[in-house]
């Protein structure tokens, strides 16, 4: 949930939303989500690629051909 402005990390409201960015694009305040979404991209990238690794090229050609009829199939 969003926390206030009062020593909080997330202001729940547009003013004090603005305000928080004015602050990181000037350097007064730090931006904590990169460093969140960065080790959660990390991990993705890490899941990904052992689930590839673990698979028979035969099932990815699998998937990868009904991705493609999915796709193909919606236009």
């Amino acid at each position: 949930m969003p926390k206030g402005p009062n020593g909080k990390k997330r202001p729940p409201d547009v003013v004090g939303a603005a305000v928080l960015v004015g602050r990181i694009a000037t350097g007064d305040a730090e931006d904590e989500r990169d460093t969140l979404s960065s080790a959660a991209a990390e991990m993705g990238r890490k899941g990904g690629k052992a689930r590839a690794d673990a698979m028979t090229p035969e099932r990815r050609t699998e998937i990868a051909k009904a991705a493609a009829a999915k796709r193909w199939s919606q236009n």
